[in-house]
């Protein structure tokens, strides 16, 4: 089986690759240290199974997840997580995850997640069951465009860009468009999460998972 790993911690990545190596029929066929490349090497390597951080540079792991699921419906993607947070773990659901792993349980649930997907099931932590079981119980509003559901793709990913510190003529550079289109963007994010300092569009990004708080 061959596994695509996706952090942007090394000692996280080294862990994991030396954990798949003791395990008979596991092989490591590459890492990713940002989302944007997450997404290129999973087109490239075809890879059985992908594990992904929620909090990726440059494209977070939901987005990153989204793309990779497009491009091959196939592969079963892990998302790691240090986030319990009820929309971000219902979030990564719907785009697509077939597992979600807290990392403060990482290594004691990780092989088990693997062996789940691999064999068409889904694996989550015990305490990501409970959050997804209350979920079904008392579902929120789904269809109520509040927060992150308000923001469409390009807004998420222009929004964590902002959050990591980049400039407006540094994110159009990054995604290819004008600045006029950035800036436009940005103001329509602000607009629809009612905030209008960069801190305050950070400290979301970060409580949504869509960066982390090292940036």
């Amino acid at each position: 089986m061959k596994i695509l790993i996706a952090d942007d911690h090394a000692v996280v990545r080294e862990g994991l690759k030396a954990l798949f190596e003791r395990q008979t029929g596991l092989e490591v066929v590459g890492e990713a240290d940002n989302g944007e490349t997450a997404v290129a090497l999973a087109k490239d390597l075809a890879p059985d199974v992908v594990i992904m951080d929620v909090a990726m540079p440059k494209l977070n792991g939901i987005e990153a997840l989204r793309q990779i699921s497009a491009h091959n419906p196939a592969v079963k993607i892990i998302v790691l997580s240090m986030h319990s947070e009820n929309t971000i773990v219902i979030e990564a659901l719907k785009a697509g995850c077939h597992g979600y792993v807290l990392k403060s349980s990482l290594f004691k649930d990780i092989s088990a997640a693997v062996e789940a997907v691999a064999k068409g099931e889904r694996y989550l932590s015990p305490e990501i069951t409970r959050l997804v079981v209350e979920e079904y119980a008392h579902p929120s509003d789904a269809d109520g465009k509040t927060g992150l559901k308000a923001l469409t793709g390009r807004e998420r990913q222009i929004l964590q860009l902002v959050a990591e510190g980049q400039s407006i003529k540094e994110i159009a550079l990054h995604l290819q468009i004008s600045p006029k289109t950035v800036d436009a963007t940005r103001r329509n994010i602000s607009q629809k999460l009612q905030v209008q300092s960069v801190a305050q569009l950070t400290k979301f990004a970060i409580r949504e998972g869509l960066t982390s708080s090292e940036f």
